[in-house]
């Protein structure tokens, strides 16, 4: 197992390699790190070249300077591929990561895709949801009007998601424009053999967006993980792996 750090697209970015064969490059969520793929790279070493990275913002890969979004992140994965000579990878990913590889998947050949609890559909806002964020923004205007920037700080402590109140700086941003870009409209140019895999009681991406996906991707198959939830591969890494290694089969020997 061998461990880098490069910089990739203008970051210091912190990644292993492993094993040999065809690649697969490991995708991991928001907040996370590439310890949270490291089941799925200890298994997959044996039959792949696994690549698993700390994206930037995240583990030890340094911080963008400027806030990006979901572009800058598939530019950053095509050129960390680019550096690393990856030509037709497996994509593995979860949550975020999922974005990443949708992206990336639409623009350049990707021989196969693994998306968990995949982001990337945004959802039609409730009514309370509606109300909820005209309140903030009007909110956030007055205070910004009036130079009240510590009543702006506590406005921002109680909006938003528990992620948004996590960040600060460049990552808040980041995090902003990232959930904001719906990426539905590319699900049917994803060409390539792609396995869904979602907890039955994920509440960050509901199973009904994991069914979206199955019907407009043309080439895409749902495994159900009963009683679970968004980090389904990470509670179950035996079931996960088994589920893996049937849709990699016959790229295993």
């Amino acid at each position: 197992m061998n461990e880098e750090i490069r910089e990739i697209h203008g970051v210091k970015t912190a990644f292993r390699e492993s094993g040999s064969g065809r690649p697969v490059v490991l995708l991991h969520g928001w907040g996370q790190n590439m310890m949270m793929m490291s089941a799925i790279e200890n298994h997959l070493s044996s039959f792949f070249t696994v690549y698993n990275l700390d994206f930037p913002g995240f583990g030890e890969s340094e911080t963008p300077k400027t806030p990006w979004g979901v572009y800058d992140y598939e530019a950053f994965l095509d050129d960390f591929c680019r550096l690393n000579n990856i030509e037709n990878p497996i994509l593995i990913g979860h949550s975020f990561g999922c974005r990443i590889a949708i992206c990336y998947a639409k623009d350049h050949p990707v021989y196969k895709m693994c998306l968990t609890g995949a982001a990337g559909i945004r959802p039609k806002p409730t009514l309370s949801q509606k109300v909820k964020t005209g309140l903030f923004s009007a909110g956030k205007k007055v205070l910004l009007a009036a130079h009240q920037e510590e009543m702006l700080k506590k406005l921002q402590q109680h909006g938003g998601s528990s992620d948004y109140r996590a960040l600060t700086g460049v990552m808040r941003e980041s995090f902003v424009e990232i959930v904001n870009e719906d990426l539905t409209p590319y699900l049917p140019m994803i060409k390539c053999p792609v396995l869904l895999v979602w907890g039955e009681n994920d509440e960050a991406v509901p199973l009904a967006m994991g069914r979206q996906m199955e019907q407009q991707m043309p080439d895409a198959g749902l495994a159900v993980f009963e009683g679970d939830d968004h980090f389904a591969y990470w509670h179950q890494p035996v079931r996960f792996n088994q589920v893996l290694d049937a849709f990699l089969k016959e790229d295993m020997s």
